[in-house]
Protein backbone atom coordinates (compact mmCIF):
# COMPACT_ATOMS: atom_id res chain seq x y z
CA UNK A 1 0.00 0.00 0.00
CA UNK A 2 1.08 3.59 -0.56
CA UNK A 3 0.29 5.89 2.34
CA UNK A 4 0.66 9.65 2.41
CA UNK A 5 1.45 11.26 5.76
CA UNK A 6 1.59 14.88 6.86
CA UNK A 7 1.97 16.60 10.18
CA UNK A 8 2.59 19.94 11.77
CA UNK A 9 4.93 20.75 14.68
CA UNK A 10 2.76 18.77 17.14
CA UNK A 11 3.45 15.47 15.40
CA UNK A 12 7.07 14.79 14.37
CA UNK A 13 7.56 12.03 16.94
CA UNK A 14 4.21 10.48 16.01
CA UNK A 15 5.05 10.58 12.33
CA UNK A 16 8.46 9.01 12.89
CA UNK A 17 6.99 6.09 14.87
CA UNK A 18 4.15 5.56 12.39
CA UNK A 19 6.43 5.72 9.34
CA UNK A 20 8.93 3.27 10.86
CA UNK A 21 6.08 0.90 11.75
CA UNK A 22 4.48 1.06 8.31
CA UNK A 23 7.77 0.70 6.43
CA UNK A 24 8.55 -2.38 8.53
CA UNK A 25 5.32 -3.86 7.14
CA UNK A 26 6.40 -3.11 3.57
CA UNK A 27 4.25 -0.05 2.89
CA UNK A 28 5.46 2.83 0.73
CA UNK A 29 5.29 6.21 2.47
CA UNK A 30 4.94 9.66 0.92
CA UNK A 31 6.14 12.09 3.59
CA UNK A 32 4.77 15.61 3.57
CA UNK A 33 5.25 16.33 7.26
CA UNK A 34 7.72 18.42 9.17
CA UNK A 35 10.47 16.80 11.21
CA UNK A 36 10.89 19.68 13.65
CA UNK A 37 8.96 21.32 16.46
CA UNK A 38 9.26 24.74 14.79
CA UNK A 39 5.84 26.24 14.22
CA UNK A 40 4.42 25.51 10.76
CA UNK A 41 0.99 25.83 9.14
CA UNK A 42 -1.00 22.58 9.21
CA UNK A 43 -3.00 23.39 6.02
CA UNK A 44 0.17 23.06 3.95
CA UNK A 45 0.48 19.41 5.00
CA UNK A 46 -3.24 18.61 5.08
CA UNK A 47 -3.69 19.75 1.48
CA UNK A 48 -0.64 17.77 0.30
CA UNK A 49 -1.94 14.52 1.82
CA UNK A 50 -5.48 15.14 0.57
CA UNK A 51 -4.21 15.71 -2.99
CA UNK A 52 -2.31 12.41 -2.85
CA UNK A 53 -5.47 10.56 -1.76
CA UNK A 54 -7.77 12.49 -4.10
CA UNK A 55 -5.58 11.76 -7.14
CA UNK A 56 -5.04 8.12 -6.11
CA UNK A 57 -1.30 8.66 -5.73
CA UNK A 58 -1.83 7.19 -2.24
CA UNK A 59 -4.28 4.53 -1.07
CA UNK A 60 -4.77 6.19 2.32
CA UNK A 61 -3.64 9.26 4.21
CA UNK A 62 -2.57 10.04 7.75
CA UNK A 63 -2.59 13.58 9.10
CA UNK A 64 -1.44 14.73 12.52
CA UNK A 65 -1.81 18.03 14.36
CA UNK A 66 -2.39 19.06 17.95
CA UNK A 67 -6.16 18.54 18.10
CA UNK A 68 -6.57 16.71 14.80
CA UNK A 69 -9.26 19.22 13.88
CA UNK A 70 -7.55 21.85 11.76
CA UNK A 71 -5.72 19.39 9.55
CA UNK A 72 -8.88 17.24 9.13
CA UNK A 73 -10.94 20.30 8.19
CA UNK A 74 -8.31 21.17 5.61
CA UNK A 75 -8.21 17.67 4.10
CA UNK A 76 -12.00 17.48 3.98
CA UNK A 77 -12.13 20.46 1.61
CA UNK A 78 -11.07 18.07 -1.16
CA UNK A 79 -13.70 16.12 -3.08
CA UNK A 80 -13.47 12.39 -2.50
CA UNK A 81 -11.61 12.83 0.78
CA UNK A 82 -13.17 11.69 4.02
CA UNK A 83 -10.81 12.54 6.88
CA UNK A 84 -11.87 11.27 10.30
CA UNK A 85 -10.50 12.44 13.63
CA UNK A 86 -9.72 9.34 15.68
CA UNK A 87 -8.59 9.13 19.28
CA UNK A 88 -9.32 5.46 20.09
CA UNK A 89 -9.27 2.23 18.07
CA UNK A 90 -13.04 1.90 18.05
CA UNK A 91 -13.44 5.27 16.34
CA UNK A 92 -10.76 4.35 13.79
CA UNK A 93 -12.62 1.12 12.99
CA UNK A 94 -16.01 2.86 12.70
CA UNK A 95 -14.54 5.58 10.50
CA UNK A 96 -13.60 2.88 7.99
CA UNK A 97 -16.61 0.57 8.48
CA UNK A 98 -19.35 3.20 8.35
CA UNK A 99 -17.81 6.26 6.67
CA UNK A 100 -15.28 4.76 4.26
CA UNK A 101 -12.80 7.29 5.63
CA UNK A 102 -9.62 7.43 3.57
CA UNK A 103 -7.59 9.73 5.83
CA UNK A 104 -7.12 9.26 9.56
CA UNK A 105 -6.54 12.44 11.54
CA UNK A 106 -4.65 11.97 14.80
CA UNK A 107 -4.80 14.49 17.66
CA UNK A 108 -1.22 14.38 18.97
CA UNK A 109 -2.05 16.30 22.14
CA UNK A 110 -4.81 13.85 23.10
CA UNK A 111 -3.29 10.46 22.25
CA UNK A 112 0.03 8.82 22.85
CA UNK A 113 2.32 7.37 20.21
CA UNK A 114 1.44 3.75 21.02
CA UNK A 115 -2.28 4.54 20.60
CA UNK A 116 -1.59 6.36 17.35
CA UNK A 117 0.28 3.41 15.84
CA UNK A 118 -2.49 1.02 16.92
CA UNK A 119 -5.17 3.29 15.44
CA UNK A 120 -3.31 3.46 12.14
CA UNK A 121 -3.13 -0.35 12.02
CA UNK A 122 -6.84 -0.59 12.79
CA UNK A 123 -7.68 2.05 10.19
CA UNK A 124 -5.63 0.41 7.44
CA UNK A 125 -6.90 -3.13 8.08
CA UNK A 126 -10.61 -2.39 8.51
CA UNK A 127 -12.87 -2.68 5.49
CA UNK A 128 -15.80 -0.45 4.55
CA UNK A 129 -19.04 -2.34 5.20
CA UNK A 130 -20.93 -0.78 2.27
CA UNK A 131 -24.66 -1.49 2.20
CA UNK A 132 -26.72 1.19 3.92
CA UNK A 133 -23.49 3.02 4.73
CA UNK A 134 -22.63 3.36 1.03
CA UNK A 135 -25.86 5.26 0.40
CA UNK A 136 -24.89 7.75 3.11
CA UNK A 137 -21.26 8.06 2.03
CA UNK A 138 -22.40 8.77 -1.53
CA UNK A 139 -24.26 11.83 -0.22
CA UNK A 140 -21.19 13.42 1.43
CA UNK A 141 -19.35 14.99 -1.52
CA UNK A 142 -20.69 18.22 -3.00
CA UNK A 143 -22.09 17.84 -6.50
Amino acid sequence: MTISIGNDHAGPEYKKAIVEHLESKGHTIINHGTDTFESVDYPDFGHAVAIDVETKKADFGIVICGSGNGIAITANKHQGVRAAICWINEIAALARQHNDANIISIPARYTNIKQAVEMVDTFLTTDFEGGRHATRVNKIACQ
